[in-house]
């Protein structure tokens, strides 16, 4: 079944050129709607200052997806889909994101409003006529996730590190130092105080300690996948270029990647690459010889994430 969504796009006024699109959630009756359904009595609409001043418009615009499974074809239709990421009505790689970069848009994302970053000057000379003062948060081509969506039962200390398309799951906590990526995120509960790279998806209980590191999707030429099972624990600095089963501890400091030559414990030497995706591994850097070891992970060792914390 396709998707068709009415949202409000914010367009330059000059070129014509469309910054961004906004889609209510479904409650309000306007996205996650088959095909051919109708999408909803009212128009959605938004407004800001660059809009009060001229710079930028708004306009109404309806967007049908009839397969998730093709790659988008504009900018409305990539903005839905990152919307779909965010709201948890499409898990991360379960929605084609081919060519999304080149679909978007680099906006300056002010706090009268995004515009084209050689408008800025412009709209802060238009803006200080009337008193009032314009911010400039970000140049990019990704938004912030809660200026667009918020999900229910997150936490997230610090707004501009999480991106438009970051899915995070019910009892997410990212701390000031963690980042999630679009395509990316939480399956279940967990503690993000490290970064969760494009592609990289973290089961739940897990925890990634601060500047911990996963290698994304685009590290790897847009191929290679790395992901984190449940009750996982990164370490403090730590960092993996290789998926994680469920219960493994990489020790803090420690980054571990496909090309790492890993200790075994019966004393065999192979590449990090073979252990992809294996469960109940220890990771440790050997402090005498420097040799990074794999041992066999006690599950019982490690307490887990703080349950109250998580309870949103």
């Amino acid at each position: 079944m396709g998707i068709t969504a009415v949202g409000h796009s914010y367009v330059d006024v000059a070129t014509g050129t469309r910054l961004d699109v906004w889609y209510p959630s479904p409650a309000a009756g306007h996205a996650g709607t088959p095909v051919d359904a109708p999408a909803g009595d009212a128009a959605p609409a938004r407004s800001c200052l660059a809009v009060e001043l001229g710079v930028i418009a708004g306009e109404t615009v309806t967007t049908a997806i009839a397969d998730l499974d093709d790659p988008p074809v504009d900018l409305a239709d990539a903005y839905l889909r990152l919307h779909l990421l965010s709201r948890r009505e499409v898990a991360p790689h379960g929605a084609n994101l081919d060519g999304i970069f080149g679909l978007l848009t680099n906006c300056a994302w002010t706090t009268a409003g995004p515009v084209l970053p050689e408008r800025v000057d412009e709209l802060r000379i238009a803006a200080a006529a009337r008193g009032e003062a314009v911010g400039v948060a970000s140049v990019d081509k990704f938004p912030r996730m809660v200026d667009y969506v918020i999900p229910s039962g997150v936490r997230i200390a610090d707004a501009d590190r999480v991106r438009l398309g970051a899915h995070l799951a019910d009892g997410t906590t990212v701390m000031h130092e963690g980042f999630v990526n679009f395509n990316a995120g939480t399956l279940g509960p967990a503690m993000i105080e490290g970064r969760i790279s494009a592609g990289v998806v973290v089961g739940a209980d897990s925890d990634l300690g601060g500047s911990s590191s996963t290698m994304g999707t685009m590290s790897g030429g847009g191929t290679e996948r790395v992901s984190i099972g449940e009750h996982c624990l990164l370490g403090a600095n730590s960092g993996i270029g290789i998926a994680l089963g469920d219960y493994c501890t990489v020790e803090a400091g420690l980054y571990v990647t496909a090309g790492s030559r890993v200790t075994m414990p019966d004393g065999s030497v192979v590449r990090g690459r073979d252990l992809s995706g294996r469960s109940g591994m220890l990771l440790i850097r050997n402090s005498e010889t420097g040799a990074i070891e794999m041992r066999i992970a006690e599950p019982l060792r490690w307490g887990g994430i703080n349950e109250e914390l998580h309870r949103n």
